[in-house]
């Protein structure tokens, strides 16, 4: 496939059709369509509306903890002996990663738009607990749905919703991740049109899911851009985030775009390897598709059926990617390459060991990456790795894999 000419910007799109070139969109029932026009229209009034981002604003830094902080991870630097690394610390939101963010702005929506249920999806649980939080918070009946493979391996999670109030209800089809959770919800949401919000955990979806959840998160991206100048006097030499749908790297990501001589890596679950297909890396073993309302880079068979895929981490277990970020792959703006499973595990290991910070699976596999490329550079140079979240709902997992008995 050619490359598109390169923008005079990477931070206008999409068009008003939802579209980032050829990908994005909304390929949905007929029935939801003029829902989603409503939350367009819903959407395109509220970003401008002083009153709704002061009221954001003020819960981001009162409820969710905001800003987080840029942190300079001394023992990893000194470990990998190369250039600076800088951990921007999503970790420590309230509900312990970047998923707060989002569900602020998009409970505000629904609050706006006078709905009276939320449903939600969640794969490793942190955008589902999120959900919960913020339904609590402004006494909304909320509905988490979670593959039972992820429910099963992100139990801690799935006891914090329902304490919240929050109904988790497990999905058996398919492999029970991901992609079977986003399919039930979308079920839910086409059969309770009228009363129920969905607030949607990634930055993908039928438009304007992707852009509305970029923006909610590109707090992360704003406030890394301007801590680095006050600490450093200076920009980054490369930011790295993982990414499953893609949400806490476009947030990272996307102030950046403009800045040309910042190398932006995206990091995809390699699993145990790209020749077969038990892994989740879209964008560099996939090809474009439409699912779950938008095209996008999918991993998909011969006959274009969906494929499963695998991960370590529940929330990069997802056969496809935002929109954005296809674009951005295809621009050739942002880097996207895998990290296997074993190799997030030992960045797990050496985080915690290093610095006394236990990461989540998902940000283990930037961290991963880091690892690879910090040695090769000058010591004088800087990486920020986005700290997406804590690894606490995590250590189940690693202790089965290491054969450790909690």
């Amino acid at each position: 496939m050619d490359k598109p000419a390169m923008p005079n910007s990477f931070r206008t799109g999409p068009d008003e059709q939802g579209m980032f070139g050829i990908f994005g969109g909304r390929f949905v029932a007929e029935t939801l369509m003029p829902l989603i026009l409503d939350l367009e229209e819903q959407w395109n009034k509220a970003k401008n509306d002083p009153e709704f981002k002061a009221e954001l604003q003020n819960l981001s830094t009162h409820y969710a903890g905001r800003p987080s902080k840029l942190y300079f991870a001394e023992g990893l630097t000194r470990h990998l002996g190369g250039a600076k690394v800088y951990f921007k610390r999503e970790d420590l939101n309230h509900t312990g990663s970047h998923k707060i963010n989002n569900c602020l702005g998009q409970i505000l929506l629904a609050k706006r738009m006078g709905k009276k249920r939320i449903i939600a999806e969640t794969g490793a649980g942190q955008h589902g607990v999120a959900s919960a939080t913020v339904a609590a918070r402004f006494d909304y009946p909320c509905v988490v749905y979670m593959g039972a493979t992820d429910v099963a391996r992100q139990s801690p999670n799935v006891f914090r919703m329902k304490l919240l109030g929050a109904e988790v209800r497990p999905v058996t089809a398919g492999h029970g991740t991901l992609k079977d959770a986003m399919n039930e919800a979308l079920r839910d949401w086409v059969t309770n049109v009228e009363d129920t919000y969905y607030l949607i955990g990634t930055a993908a979806g039928p438009h304007p899911y992707p852009e509305l959840v970029r923006d909610f998160q590109s707090v992360i991206g704003t406030e890394a851009r301007a801590q680095m100048l006050e600490q450093e006097g200076r920009l980054p030499d490369v930011i790295i985030a993982c990414v499953g749908g893609g949400s806490n790297a476009i947030g990272l990501f996307h102030p950046f775009l403009d800045d040309r001589q910042v190398r932006i890596i995206g990091v995809e679950a390699g699993g145990r390897g790209l020749n077969g297909v038990e892994h989740c890396a879209s964008m560099n073993a996939g090809k474009p598709g439409v699912l779950h309302g938008n095209r996008t880079y999918l991993l998909q068979n011969s006959d274009g059926q969906i494929l499963d895929g695998h991960s370590i981490s529940a929330g990069l277990d997802y056969p496809g990617v935002g929109p954005e970020h296809s674009w951005l792959r295809d621009s050739g703006r942002v880097e996207y390459v895998p990290i296997l499973d074993d190799e997030a595990l030992e960045a797990f290991q050496l985080t915690t060991r290093v610095e006394g910070i236990i990461p989540a699976l998902e940000s283990a596999h930037a961290i991963a990456h880091a690892m690879k490329i910090v040695p090769a550079m000058d010591k004088d140079q800087i990486v920020i790795v986005n700290l997406s979240g804590r690894g606490d709902k995590d250590v189940h997992t690693v202790a089965n894999m290491l054969g450790m008995e909690i």
